[in-house]
């Protein structure tokens, strides 16, 4: 007798099951292994750090590099890099590139490593004025890296000189030199033209006058005055020859430094006529844009209450 009502029930709680949507049974969310940025460095295996995408240094003395790795070899690594975590336990380089690749030629299996959160833009800028900050680092590569926080991050000229902390006319100065033809860009890869020197064939223009000139600077070993005034008369053919100029006094090395300075602030050329403490400071562009860097590096205020 007991067991009908039993039967009963089942049948009936079957029947409820059969109407009503069943639920989807969830299953508990999978742990997420995050690393948080810590200020403490990490010892992480040299195999799990992929190499850093926006990287514009492409090159690296194989002697020096050697001589890092005898001495990493001997002591360690000092310096600690900086990554990013990636997924599946994997890590990006940020900055530290050279002891990175220093390691493994010392046969290490780790290295110090200080944990970043931080986005794609911010890894990039942190590599950038790593980069900048290093003093072998050639105006070519500069110029790539500030090409690129334009066009991968469409910054204007003022916030790539913000974040890197450079002049805005240093920054535009270093962008022109991508207008050289790739064969005159090489030469100042290499360490054959100077920065200086290839300021001064920007003037011409034209990407064959260019190379033809920057052939005839290394084939005749010009400085970069000599280069300007080289330059001076591929412009100006017909420009009478100067006179022989008269003997100049030596420069006060303070007035010199000075206009080094400037120079190296504005990127054009400056010269400073001092006498006795009296005089004047000329300042020579050669285009509407580097009138405007100068406009910007003085500052403009005179300007604007003018106009007001």
């Amino acid at each position: 007798m007991a067991t009908a009502p039993d039967n009963k029930r089942r049948a009936l709680g079957k029947g409820l099951e059969s109407l009503l949507p069943q639920r989807p049974v969830t299953p508990p969310p999978a742990p997420v292994t995050t690393v948080e940025s810590t200020g403490k460095p990490l010892e992480i295996h040299l195999d799990q750090i992929d190499r850093n995408p926006f990287q514009t240094r492409t090159r690296f003395d194989e002697a020096q590099l050697i001589e890092l790795a005898q001495s990493i070899a001997a002591s360690g690594v000092v310096q600690p890099i900086v990554v990013r975590p990636l997924s599946a336990g994997r890590y990006q380089l940020i900055t530290g590139e050279r002891r990175w690749l220093a390691s493994r030629k010392a046969n290490k299996t780790h290295i110090p490593a200080i944990v970043r959160q931080v986005s794609d833009e911010q890894a990039m800028e942190m590599t950038i004025v790593e980069n900048l900050q290093r003093a072998d680092l050639n105006p070519m590569e500069q110029a790539r890296a500030y090409q690129r926080l334009s066009t991968d991050f469409k910054m204007t000229q003022e916030q790539m000189a913000t974040r890197t902390g450079k002049e805005r006319a240093s920054v535009a100065n270093f962008l022109r030199l991508l207008r050289l033809p790739a064969s005159v860009q090489q030469k100042v890869e290499a360490g054959d033209l100077s920065f200086g020197h290839a300021r001064t064939l920007l003037a011409l223009n034209d990407p064959e006058a260019i190379s033809s000139a920057a052939q005839k600077v290394l084939a005749l070993s010009f400085s970069v005055r000599q280069t300007e005034s080289y330059v001076q008369g591929l412009i100006n053919p017909e420009a009478k020859p100067k006179k022989a100029e008269k003997p100049v006094d030596p420069i006060d090395p303070n007035v010199k430094e000075a206009q080094d300075q400037l120079q190296r602030t504005l990127g054009l050329k400056v010269h400073i006529e001092d006498k006795k403490g009296k005089g004047r400071v000329i300042i020579e562009y050669s285009g509407l844009e580097d009138f405007d860097a100068i406009l910007t590096a003085l500052g403009n205020k005179s300007m604007d209450n003018t106009s007001n």
